[in-house]
């Protein structure tokens, strides 16, 4: 992973933390997520006209599909952990995919991992361990509040990363004859794909008057939320074009330390010394990938 990747995943990471952050700050997690994703689908009305839909290759299509499925669900566990539990114990739980994106990938997508990076991998999921359990073996400690939906939602965050990786591929290679880059393109069509998913299933938990409210009363938050969480997704998918996603998904796990330290200065929650070492630990693993990954 080169510099400049390494520069692009870091900063999508902070921004990951702080969409995070600010909708568990809200006093509806759920209905706050919905609004952004709104704010978002409108975004696409204005960037879509700028590709022809002819670049995007069949195969492409179907990814796109299977990606806002798993994206939809994505949403709904997220927000139902949010509602439920801490930021400090949900958000690391649901940031642990290293340890299973490369289980996959390395079979399926033919990626290779050096034994540097390897380690690297290794040092972010144990750091992600103690953040989660805070130190603690037994099962008791994986049961906290909100956990079970974090658990959820990283699988769906695994399934989507996989699939995402292949997509931006599969544009990279195609002709491209619209104005519009084809992260950001993907980035909309992705929301276009998804948010019915979400709102199916979010409108059994709150009602439109609800999602209204939190638009109206929290408006600078959801507006920051979008345009935060707009960014950090298009940065991964550039730069997916080029690196391994074993890595990017791997280094994208700092954001687990700005989430702490979000929650800390924000939301006023207090993660045990064990946790800030297990993100001490997160921050060293991605050293090593970046380094010798």
């Amino acid at each position: 992973m080169g510099v400049t990747e390494l520069a692009i995943v870091l900063l999508s990471a902070l921004l990951h933390a702080a969409w995070n952050t600010a909708t568990k700050g809200s006093s509806s997690p759920m209905a706050f997520f919905l609004a952004m994703e709104v704010a978002t689908l409108l975004g696409a009305l204005v960037v879509l006209p700028f590709f022809s839909i002819g670049d995007i290759p069949r195969q492409a299509w179907l990814l796109i599909g299977a990606t806002g499925l798993a994206h939809g669900f994505y949403s709904y566990f997220l927000t139902s952990a949010y509602t439920r539990g801490e930021l400090t114990v949900v958000y690391p739980i649901s940031r642990t995919t290293p340890a299973l994106v490369p289980l996959v990938a390395v079979p399926l997508l033919g990626e290779h991992l050096s034994l540097a990076g390897s380690a690297g991998i290794g040092l972010v999921v144990a750091g992600m361990w103690l953040v989660q359990t805070d130190g603690q073996l037994r099962v008791r400690a994986f049961a906290t509040a909100g956990a079970g939906f974090a658990y959820l939602t990283l699988l769906t965050t695994v399934a989507y990363s996989l699939i995402d990786k292949q997509t931006i591929v599969l544009l990279n290679a195609a002709d491209w004859t619209g104005p519009a880059p084809r992260a950001i393109v993907l980035y909309f069509l992705i929301t276009v794909a998804h948010v019915p998913v979400f709102a199916a299933l979010a409108l059994r938990r709150v009602a439109w008057r609800e999602v209204l409210e939190v638009g109206r009363n929290e408006a600078l938050g959801v507006l920051g939320g979008t345009l935060a969480g707009f960014a950090s997704y298009t940065l991964i998918l550039e730069a997916l074009r080029t690196a391994s996603v074993s890595y990017v998904v791997a280094v994208r796990q700092t954001s687990v330390l700005f989430a702490v330290a979000m929650a800390v200065l924000w939301l006023g929650e207090r993660p045990s010394r064990l946790r800030v070492v297990g993100g001490v630990s997160t921050v060293l693993g991605v050293a090593l990938i970046a380094q010798r990954g």
